[in-house]
């Protein structure tokens, strides 16, 4: 039996991988499990992104959820984290969230969160997985008045505002502020939030015409956010993801600002004023060997984990620390969210940023993004489908050879190979003081996975 969960839910090619018979029988499966577990007709949630095939999905779930006697509230386009709100705010059984986050529009995804507003264990996805594997012929089908209905929900993009004003509770009176909305789902939450806490606000990459989405612009493509952040002389910049559970940001000057910045500012604020759980902020092993060596210098203690937010996550739940998140620009607040959220983070930031100003009117966002130096990474993505993913990971002569160039760097360095949970690509990093080191032995772990594995 394959793999349908992956670990940031259900991921591919719309219309190719994940199919409307596919998610048809996933809206069944969660039907059935959600019954079987609560033992009354579920309340699920639907919201999506602005990609092109998330009507399609979304209808062909609704009705799969609705053949099993569930109820379906349909959200709209809506950021991620907006639908792991709302689902604990409207009392529902379960949100589901249709969006491929930060990959190409043809991509979608189909990600499930529990009543609390976190993302479903991996028992209860496997339960999901084993129905929708059966083709759903162990589920009993609903008939007459036990059949679901669908209802529109206008209210949930307001009462997520809201949330976001609560709980940033900042006044940004005086930052003059350029957003990317990545042509995603934050347009409407960020256009009607920010001007909201005060800033002077422009906006960019607001279009909903369901293919331009993460298209040269948001936090994977930050270039055309930074020239015109120097260009229009604004005091930052912020860059949202496709599903908005992304924030990156980039200073006065057009310099990038990671989700290692942004932690270690935020967390560093958060000691100062004794909000900081267990004295402790959450990584994974992507971070930064200058983010540790500075956390360290500040007495803050670092944990770290696999690449993925649900890493994260599970660390910060069973430790109770409050703050944690990924380089790509995942942040946690877990005194807030349950789930990373690209707002939230971004408003913190700012927060973080009127303070400095209010102590020293001549603070810039420059002076706290060069808070510390980074060490030199490269980074190589290899396109790669599951059966060469695999070949990688049982290759053992690959394993050698990236222990060896390890071992070239003398200490002074490191190596990181991974395959992406959430994209065809095994990605190669390499860190370090020497720049030239790091490239040649990159280049040479990524030649090596071509020779042995993608070129055969």
């Amino acid at each position: 039996m394959g793999k349908l969960f992956g670990t940031d839910g259900v991921r591919g090619v719309a219309g190719k991988d994940l199919t409307c018979e596919l998610a048809l029988q996933i809206g069944r499966g969660t039907a059935a499990v959600l019954t079987r577990l609560d033992g009354h007709r579920p309340k699920i949630l639907i919201g999506k992104d602005t990609r092109v095939s998330g009507d399609m999905l979304e209808s062909t779930l609704a009705a799969g959820l609705c053949s099993v006697g569930a109820d379906v509230d349909l959200l709209g386009v809506i950021p991620t984290p907006g639908v792991a709100y709302l689902v604990r705010k409207y009392h529902a059984d379960a949100g589901i969230m249709i969006s491929a986050s930060h990959n190409p529009m043809e991509f979608n995804g189909i990600k499930i969160f529990k009543g609390d507003g976190y993302k479903l264990p991996d028992e209860v996805e496997d339960q999901i997985e084993a129905h929708v594997f059966n083709n759903c012929a162990d589920i009993r089908l609903a008939e007459g008045a036990d059949i679901g209905r669908i209802h529109m929900c206008r209210t949930g993009i307001d009462d997520y505002v809201d949330f976001l004003q609560e709980h940033i509770d900042a006044d940004l009176t005086g930052l003059k502020v350029l957003f990317d909305c990545a042509n995603g789902a934050s347009a409407a939450v960020a256009q009607k939030l920010f001007p909201r806490l005060g800033c002077e606000c422009g906006f960019m990459g607001t279009l909903q015409d369901g293919v331009s989405v993460n298209d040269g612009c948001g936090s994977t493509h930050l270039e055309a956010l930074e020239a015109a952040v120097k260009e229009g002389g604004y005091d930052c910049g912020i860059a949202f993801d496709g599903d908005a559970d992304r924030c990156l940001g980039c200073d006065e000057n057009g310099a990038e600002m990671d989700g290692d910045k942004i932690i270690a500012l935020v967390g560093a604020d958060m000691k100062e004023r004794g909000r900081l759980d267990g004295n402790t902020v959450v990584v994974t092993v992507m971070s930064n060997l200058g983010f540790m060596k500075h956390m360290e210098a500040l007495g803050i203690e670092t944990a770290r984990t696999a690449v993925g937010d649900r890493y994260v996550l599970e660390e910060m739940r069973a430790r109770g620390y409050a703050i944690g998140g990924e380089q790509s620009g995942h942040v946690i607040f877990l005194h807030h969210s349950t789930t990373g959220d690209g707002e939230l983070t971004a408003g913190k930031l700012l927060k973080v940023l009127a303070r400095k100003k209010a102590e020293n009117p001549a603070t810039k966002m420059s002076d706290l993004n060069g808070v510390y130096t980074k060490f030199p990474q490269v980074l190589i993505n290899l396109t790669a489908n599951k059966e060469q993913k695999q070949a990688y990971k049982e290759d053992e002569y690959i394993a050698g050879f990236i222990e060896s160039q390890q071992q070239s760097l003398m200490g002074m360095g490191r190596v990181l190979v991974r395959v992406s949970g959430t994209e065809p690509k095994i990605r190669v990093m390499v860190e370090g003081e020497d720049h030239a080191a790091i490239q040649t032995s990159a280049d040479r772990i990524a030649d090596m996975i071509r020779q042995r594995i993608l070129d055969k």
